[in-house]
C-alpha cells in the first residue's frame, strides 16, 4: 500500500488510518479519501498497493462530500422535528444542496430555523456516520417498514442487487456516497429558501416541498458567500427588469417575455453588435420558417433526442413542430442550389423566434424562457477549412467578450455523450478537429466528459460575473451528422461530390440570457453605449425648462439618449430618481447653468463633475458613448 509517493506500509488499513500512517494532522482533517481515484469513506479498507490521498474539506471533492453529508443532516432533522415526513432525493448542486420532502404542512420560515437549531444539534452530537452495504431487496423491506414510500420506488428503479444505507444515530438513508466519518465534520451551514419541486421533475407528478441550504469549508467562506446571495438579491434581473422598465412577463404567455420600449432598444442594440461583426466576417442573414412539418424534425433527429422540448400543432391533418433552433432549416437553404468548394465557406445568420417547451417548474425570468432568439449561425464547409473558420469564431468571441469587460473566461472541450448519432468514428473526427483547433489558437481548456450536443462535439466559453457565477456564453459545435442526415454534398475541386461540415456557433447564445446575465453582471448599470436613456436633464424650477429643453435637444441631435426631467419636484427626489433608473448621466440646471450655458454633470455613481458647456458635454458623452464594435 502507499500514501500518495510515500513508503508502503501494512495492508488492512482503513483509508484514514493510512493517511495517518503519512500525515496525522492531515487525516484528522480529511473528510473522505480518494484511493487509486476513487471517492471513498474514510473508514473504506484499502487493498495492498492502492494509492490514498486525503480529501480535504476546502478541496473540490471535500465540498462535495461536505454538502452531500449535510443534505442527510438537513433531512435528518426534518423527520426528528416532524415524524412521519417522507424523504425523497438530496443531492449536491452549485454552491450548496436540497433535499425534497413529502409533507402535508408547508415548510415555513419559523420552520427553518427550527431545522437548522436541530441540525447543529446533531452536529454537536458527533454521530458515527457508517455505511451498509446490503441486498436491494433488503433494502426495500426496510424502508418500506419506515413508510419511506419514495425510496422504495428508487430502489425499485436501480438495477443493482446490492445497494448502500447510510447511518447517522438511528437515522437511516439511502446513498451511494461517501459521506464524513460522523456528523461533527459538519458546521458551515445555513438554509436559505424552500421551494416546491415535482417528484423526478414532472408535472404529471406529486408535488413536494424542496429544501435549499449551502455548506462550506469554513465559516468564513460561509459568510462571504451569504454576502454575495444579499448581492445576487439586489442584482436579480426579475427584479431590476420590472424596476428600469425592461420587460414583464404575463400568465397570457407562460415563459415568454413582453419587451417594452427600454428593453427592445437594448435588445437590438444587442443584435446591431453582433450584425456588425456580420458584415465583417462575411455572414448572410437570413430568415426561415417558424412552423415546420414534423418530417423535417424526425430526419434532423431532434424529434427522437429532443421531443419533449417541442411544440406540436396540428394542420391540414399533418403535424407540424414550432422550430425549436435554426440548423435544420439551415440545410434547406445549403441544398437549395447545387454548390461547388468555390461557395464555400457558406456562413448563414438567423435571429429568428424560437420556442422550447420548458417546464414551467425550471423557467426563470430571462434565463429559462420559452420564446428567445439567438445570435445563431451554421457555417458549411470544406473538412480543411474547419480550423480555420473555427478561428475566425474564437476571434469573433474574443471581440464580443471584451466589447462587455468580460475578463474571467473558461474554455472547455465538450465531448460525445451517451445519447448521440453518428459513428464512433465521426466522433473521433470531430473531437480531434475541435482540440486541435484550440491548441492552434493557443487556448488554455478543460475537457468535459459527455457534455456535448447529440450531433457533435463543442467549445463552450464560460464566463464569471461579478458574483463570482459561471454563466455558458459563446459555443461552437462541430456537426458531421446533419449534413449527412440531409444528403448535403458540394463538388470539389477534382470533380466529385463531397460532405460538407457543418460548424453551429453562438457568441451571446440565448440574446434574453445574455441580458439577464449582462443586468446582473452590471447590476443594472449598463454601459453608456447600450443604455436606453444616456442623459437626464434635471431642473431646479420652472424657470430653467427652456435651457433644459435646449440642453436635451443638444444631445439628442448629436444622436444621444436624452430626457428632461422639469417637474416641480425637489432636485434630490429627482436626482434619486435617476440613479434607481441607472440613468449614466444626470444633468443639473439650475439659474447659473442657464445664464453661463452650462450644465453640472453628475455621474449616476454619485461623482459631481465640473460644469461644462452644451458643447463640451455633446463631446464628451459621444465620445463615451461609441460603440465598441465600429
Amino acid at each position: 500500500m502507499r500514501v500518495g509517493a510515500t513508503a508502503p506500509v501494512e495492508a488492512g488499513l482503513s483509508a484514514r488510518e493510512a493517511i495517518a500512517r503519512s500525515d496525522r494532522q492531515t487525516a484528522d482533517r480529511a473528510v473522505a479519501a480518494r484511493v487509486d481515484g476513487r471517492l471513498v469513506d474514510l473508514a473504506t479498507p484499502v487493498a495492498d498497493g492502492a494509492a490514498v490521498e486525503a480529501v480535504l474539506p476546502e478541496s473540490a471533492d471535500g465540498l462535495e462530500v461536505l454538502r452531500h453529508s449535510t443534505a442527510h443532516l438537513l433531512a435528518q432533522a426534518v423527520q426528528e422535528l416532524f415524524p412521519g415526513t417522507q424523504v425523497t432525493i438530496g443531492p449536491v448542486i452549485a454552491d450548496g444542496f436540497y433535499y425534497d420532502f413529502v409533507r402535508a404542512a408547508p415548510f415555513t420560515p419559523d420552520d427553518l430555523k427550527k431545522i437548522e437549531k436541530k441540525m447543529k444539534e446533531i452536529v454537536s452530537r458527533n454521530l458515527a456516520v457508517t455505511r451498509h452495504d446490503m441486498a436491494k431487496s433488503e433494502a426495500i423491506e426496510l424502508f418500506a417498514a419506515m413508510g419511506e414510500s419514495y425510496k422504495v420506488e428508487i430502489l425499485h428503479g436501480i438495477p443493482d442487487e446490492r445497494v448502500s444505507v447510510y447511518q447517522q444515530g438511528s437515522w437511516k438513508d439511502l446513498c451511494r456516497g461517501p459521506h464524513v466519518p460522523s456528523t461533527g465534520k459538519l458546521g458551515a451551514f445555513r438554509l436559505t429558501s424552500v421551494a416546491g419541486a415535482y417528484w423526478r421533475g414532472d408535472e404529471r407528478n406529486a408535488m413536494l416541498q424542496r429544501i435549499y441550504g449551502t455548506a462550506w469549508a469554513t465559516d468564513a467562506e460561509l459568510k462571504r458567500h451569504l454576502e454575495l446571495l444579499e448581492e445576487a438579491k439586489r442584482r436579480d434581473h426579475r427584479k431590476l427588469g420590472k424596476e428600469l422598465d425592461l420587460w414583464s412577463f404575463h400568465a397570457i404567455a407562460p415563459g415568454s417575455p413582453f419587451f417594452h420600449p427600454k428593453g427592445a432598444f437594448v435588445y437590438n442594440a444587442l443584435i446591431g453588435l453582433v450584425r456588425r461583426l456580420y458584415a465583417r466576417y462575411g455572414y448572410g442573414e437570413v430568415i426561415t420558417p417558424q412552423v415546420c412539418d414534423a418530417e423535417l424534425w424526425k430526419r434532423s433527429g431532434h424529434y427522437e433526442h429532443y421531443r419533449e422540448n417541442l411544440f406540436f400543432v396540428e394542420i391540414d391533418g399533418r403535424q407540424f413542430g414550432v422550430k425549436p433552433m435554426n440548423c435544420p432549416g439551415h440545410t434547406y437553404l445549403f441544398a437549395n442550389a447545387k454548390r461547388s468548394y468555390r461557395d464555400l465557406p457558406l456562413r448563414y445568420a438567423d435571429f429568428s423566434k424560437l420556442h422550447r417547451y420548458e417546464k414551467s417548474g425550471v423557467l426563470h425570468g430571462l434565463t429559462r424562457v420559452r420564446t428567445f432568439s439567438q445570435d445563431d449561425a451554421h457555417i458549411f464547409c470544406a473538412p480543411e477549412q474547419v480550423q480555420e473558420e473555427i478561428t475566425r469564431v474564437i476571434e469573433m468571441a474574443g471581440i464580443v467578450h471584451r466589447a462587455f469587460a468580460f475578463d474571467d473566461i473558461r474554455v472547455f472541450l465538450s465531448t460525445r455523450p451517451e445519447q448521440r448519432m453518428g459513428s464512433d468514428a465521426m466522433w473521433d473526427q470531430a473531437e480531434s478537429a475541435l482540440r486541435a483547433a484550440l491548441e492552434a489558437n493557443g487556448l488554455a481548456f478543460g475537457v468535459r466528459p459527455g457534455d456535448g450536443a447529440f450531433y457533435g462535439p463543442k467549445i463552450d466559453f464560460l464566463f464569471r460575473d461579478a458574483l463570482r457565477r459561471e454563466w455558458q456564453l459563446t459555443t461552437i459545435q462541430l456537426d458531421y451528422a446533419l449534413p449527412e442526415r440531409f444528403d448535403l454534398t458540394y463538388v470539389s475541386a477534382q470533380g466529385r461530390e463531397e460532405r460538407p461540415v457543418m460548424i453551429h456557433r453562438a457568441l451571446f447564445g440565448s440574446i434574453e440570457r445574455f441580458l439577464a446575465i449582462l443586468i446582473e453582471h452590471t447590476a443594472g448599470a449598463l454601459p453608456l453605449w447600450l443604455a436606453p436613456v444616456q442623459a437626464r436633464v434635471l431642473t431646479l424650477t420652472e424657470r430653467q425648462r427652456a435651457y433644459g429643453a435646449e440642453v436635451a435637444a443638444a444631445l439628442r441631435a448629436r444622436s444621444l439618449r436624452a430626457e428632461l426631467d422639469d417637474r416641480n419636484e425637489k432636485l434630490g427626489y429627482k436626482i434619486r430618481q435617476a440613479q434607481l433608473e441607472k440613468i449614466p448621466y444626470m444633468l443639473v440646471v439650475g439659474d447659473r447653468e442657464a445664464a453661463e450655458r452650462r450644465v453640472a454633470p453628475r455621474a449616476r455613481s454619485g461623482e459631481q463633475l465640473p460644469p461644462l458647456s452644451i458643447d463640451e458635454l455633446c463631446a464628451k458623452l459621444a465620445s463615451e458613448a461609441e460603440e465598441p464594435i465600429p
